[in-house]
């Protein structure tokens, strides 16, 4: 029998429909289930394309036993996180917060009170493996702790929502921001080249398109010719890697979702529209800025990819564009992109040696599927250099190689179709055809082509007409004719965005006014999500199924909804000149400003949209960021904290080998001062200065601590005033600190004025410290 999940339209939920557990949808339905009969929600969070949600569930929610304890002591919840990034984002933190790392599927445990979340994890096996327990004994151990140590779990559940509501939802007063957080943001991101591979850290390997995005736009502010060219050689070798890469699907065009070593040679198969859209756009500005004709010919068939299989050309009027596609292929991951050396010769005939030494084949088989050993090894494609390199080095020329090479990919592609294919997840959301919009109509413009602007100009419509309830207010998901959940702040900003990036090159002579549309969806937006201090949130103030309303600035795979919002504002600002939405960008970069003062690469998206600001021509919008200094340090400016704390950096590596380096400032209010690391005489009964371990373990903390200056009538007291800089190592260590999880560093202070001392604080860092054997 079909469970509650028979009802919806999300593929995810709907491939947990034949399930034995008693899924809900998330829903008052399934948390009043849990109050009546008094029991704890069991929450899964995941997504289609997911591997290891299709392992979870073949592994556990297909067991009849597993499904019976389920049954028996939980109301079980399943979310796909594409339809509600509301509800992953909040119960991510806690899961991160709790253990240390995230990932899908999502396991949290609530109370069904106010739904917080008490105990979480993400993928468990069957029965205990290695350092994992089992899925059984979890829910047995977790139905005893609600029957018997429940004052426990309501407790932690308190704890853990607070500190989720701490990074989420706490407003920080503003304080002043400008070049030198662009300077940051540029010093760190150079820092964190690979110089090697390209790309911003080590394995596993994100493309992180905002940080190229952002760099694209300093190379033009930065006066310095070796600085600017250091920063092009960051863009342009991290480009040609991914590009060359097994990351992008040489044969059928378009990019998988990340890759698992560091060389981008071995991709996690997954293909998501928002990668494709973020890169393309990215692909776009290099191919105009450097005039490259191969980020050109990535453009182009990156955009071919989306509107060859990710829409439906045989629905017209539902031109919108689908979510992923799938890593695996009857249980194998990446099956359907992966070659040998005889499927080559059999697909290819004479060409099949020159496509071998050209795709890698010659030096032996790249990947070996881990969940199945017995498996073959296979070929991931990639090219080991640069087309036209590659072209030189063949004595051909590069048109010839292009010529060939099509030839050869066409071949492939048609043999790769007659394979069963990955499942694709053919809901349309429209926060990520925002993104494909833009990118379509950069596309079209770069290269010419009318299509691809038709293509964005007929999704956009499709958006705005379909997708939308009775009061005409955006809906977020759409499919089986269905449109659904009230859109979010990150998908009115993606579609203000692209209905400007529509509006500047394409009139509305069919009845359709996208600069009219993006005007009236941008005061929705400000009606829904925005405070009477100009700040915007996540989601809507009369959403009442989360504990914390969230205001995220972290920018990640996808920016976030405030920083894209932003640059929405911009984007209307400079299109039609109304000062109004110049103004809503300035009290929107003050409300995010100390996001961005504490990491400008954390929020690299709004650190790009100051430097747009910054940059602009028109006097309106530049003001707007000395306006937002002069609210944050003028008579009217809310009480600045006595003690305020900064990293260069959101995150460290640490290996055996290297310690991983921050450097924090504090920036001590006038009229305070802080006892100093070795106080001296006078510093009895006084908290010292102190950086740490606040939890975590397998890390020790080092750090250069500053003498401090004199204090007091005898001088035997030593303080810091105004600033004071550190210098801080960290250094692996098995087995050091208290509790399981992820190290987190912090910093303890005591901060005195000269008639008292407040209680003593200890701050954490929002640094990241990976630890790699």
């Amino acid at each position: 029998m079909p469970n509650r999940l028979a009802d919806q339209t999300s593929p995810y939920l709907l491939q947990h429909a034949d399930n034995p557990v008693d899924w809900y949808p998330w829903g008052s339905e399934a948390f009043n289930a849990a109050r009546a009969r008094d029991v704890p929600i069991f929450l899964s969070v995941g997504y289609s394309t997911c591997y290891w949600c299709h392992v979870m569930e073949r592994e556990s929610f297909e067991d009849e036993s597993v499904a019976a304890r389920l049954n028996k002591s939980f109301v079980a919840i399943k979310v796909d996180r594409e339809e509600r990034p509301d509800v992953d984002e909040i119960y991510m933190l806690a899961t991160q917060l709790m253990t240390g790392h995230g990932g899908w599927p999502m396991s949290v445990f609530l109370e069904p009170g106010q739904l917080r979340p008490f105990w979480c994890g993400t993928y468990f096996p069957p029965e205990p493996r290695g350092n994992m327990p089992g899925f059984a004994d979890v829910l047995d151990a977790i139905a005893g702790v609600w029957r018997d140590r429940r004052e426990e779990a309501l407790a932690q559940a308190e704890q853990l929502a607070q500190a989720v509501r701490t990074q989420l939802a706490l407003q920080h007063e503003p304080v002043p921001i400008g070049d030198p957080q662009i300077e940051q943001a540029i010093e760190q991101l150079m820092r964190m080249f690979d110089q090697t591979h390209g790309g911003f850290g080590g394995a596993p390997k994100f493309p992180q398109p905002v940080f190229i995005d952002f760099l694209l736009d300093a190379r033009a502010r930065v006066d310095d010719r070796p600085a600017q060219a250091a920063i092009d050689h960051a863009i342009r070798v991290t480009l040609d890697q991914i590009a060359i890469g097994g990351i992008h699907d040489q044969v059928g065009g378009g990019f998988h979702r990340y890759s698992v070593d560091a060389t981008w040679t071995v991709p996690h198969f997954e293909k998501m529209l928002y990668d494709n859209a973020q890169l393309a756009l990215v692909f776009a500005r290099a191919a105009d800025i450097f005039d490259d004709a191969y980020y050109r010919r990535v453009v182009r068939t990156t955009l071919d990819y989306v509107l060859r299989e990710m829409t439906d050309a045989h629905a017209p009027g539902h031109e919108g564009f689908w979510s992923a596609q799938d890593a695996e292929v009857d249980h194998r991951e990446g099956f359907n992109y992966l070659w040998t050396r005889e499927q080559f010769e059999h697909v290819l005939g004479d060409d099949a040696a020159w496509a071998a030494r050209v795709y890698g084949l010659d030096a032996g088989p790249n990947f070996k599927d881990p969940h199945h050993p017995a498996e073959p090894a296979r070929s991931v494609l990639r090219l080991a250099d640069r087309p036209d390199r590659l072209a030189e080095r063949e004595g051909i020329g590069l048109e010839q190689f292009f010529d060939r090479l099509d030839r050869v990919n066409a071949s492939l592609l048609s043999a790769r179709m007659q394979r069963k294919q990955p499942l694709t997840d053919d809901k349309v959301l429209a926060s990520w055809n925002g993104l494909m919009i833009q990118a379509l109509v950069a596309g079209g413009v770069l290269l010419h082509e009318a299509r691809y602007i038709e293509a964005a100009r007929s999704a956009a419509r499709f958006i705005i007409e379909q997708m939308h309830d009775a009061q005409g207010n955006l809906l977020r998901s759409y499919r089986a004719r269905t449109a659904h959940t009230p859109a979010f702040l990150e998908d009115h900003a993606a579609m203000v965005r692209a209905l400007v990036a529509l509006a500047r090159v394409s009139s509305g002579g069919d009845g359709f006014d996208s600069k009219v549309a993006a005007v009236e969806l941008a005061e929705r937006a400000h009606a829904a999500f925005a405070d009477e201090t100009g700040a915007y949130y996540d989601t809507r103030a009369e959403q009442g199924d989360l504990f914390v309303r969230a205001q995220a600035t972290y920018d990640g795979a996808l920016p976030s909804g405030v920083s894209m919002m932003v640059h929405a504002l911009i984007d209307l600002h400079e299109l039609t000149g109304q000062g109004v939405h110049a103004d809503r960008a300035g009290a929107l970069v003050r409300a995010i400003s100390s996001a961005v003062a504490r990491s400008p690469v954390g929020a690299v998206h709004s650190t790009a949209a100051l430097l747009r600001m910054l940059s602009c021509p028109d006097e309106r919008l530049r003001g707007q960021v000395d306006r937002a200094a002069a609210v944050a340090t003028g008579p009217t400016a809310p009480a600045r904290k006595p003690v305020q704390v900064f990293a260069d950096t959101d995150e460290i590596r640490v290996t055996p080998e290297a310690p991983g380096v921050v450097h924090v400032e504090l920036a001590i209010r006038e009229g305070y001062h802080i006892v100093a690391a070795n106080p001296g005489p006078s510093g009895k009964g006084l908290v010292p200065l102190r950086v740490g371990l606040v939890r975590g373990q397998g890390v020790a903390v080092y750090a250069d601590y500053p003498p401090g200056e004199p204090y007091g009538p005898d001088e035997k007291l030593l303080v810091h005033k105004g600033s004071v800089r550190l210098t801080v190592a960290v250094e692996y260590a098995p087995g050091v600190g208290a509790g399981a999880g992820e190290p987190v560093l912090g910093v303890t202070f005591q901060a005195c004025t000269d008639s008292e001392c407040l209680e003593p604080q200890t701050i954490p860092l929002e640094i990241r410290v990976k630890v790699e054997k």
